[in-house]
């Protein structure tokens, strides 16, 4: 997978992400038919969603949440890689990412320890930081030459 680049660890989140919404959907539709529920209320009514049951809910936020902030891993790895920036550290780090929000989101669709969850994600936030320094010196944002002195 190393000889990919960068692109192996993008595609396996995405993958990842969609495994997410098979999921959703096996959780939401069972639960929506045994909870009465009728799919335009979940979208057009303030609350409806908040009467499916934990489990239900849990893995739809997760599945929202690989939405939000992966985004922009996505932009940074794909940045990255056209950069040349294919660096074995960058590598790591963008495994390490999706090994982290996959470990997340198995912990949000499962038992939803909030301080397990908040400390992977604050965990992997800092491994996509590291990731974006990387990008802006790739870019010349950063100049490396503060740190010859």
């Amino acid at each position: 997978m190393m000889t990919h680049g960068l692109i192996a660890p993008v595609v396996a989140l995405a993958a990842w992400s969609l495994l997410m919404l098979i999921w959703l959907y096996a959780t939401r539709i069972p639960a929506m038919i045994s909870m009465g529920v009728k799919p335009g209320q979940i979208s057009n009514e303030p609350g409806a969603a908040s009467k499916l049951p934990p489990w239900a809910r849990n893995v739809a936020d997760n599945y929202n949440h690989l939405m939000e902030q992966p985004t922009i891993f996505y932009a940074t790895a794909l940045s990255l890689q056209l950069l040349g920036q294919t660096h074995d550290i960058n590598i790591l780090l963008a495994w390490t990412y999706v090994g982290l929000r996959v470990v997340h989101s198995l912990v949000q669709a499962t038992v939803n320890v909030i301080l397990i969850r908040f400390s992977i994600f604050m965990i992997s936030s800092l491994v996509l930081g590291a990731l974006i320094v990387h990008a802006a010196f790739g870019v010349g944002m950063i100049d490396a030459s503060f740190l010859h002195h």
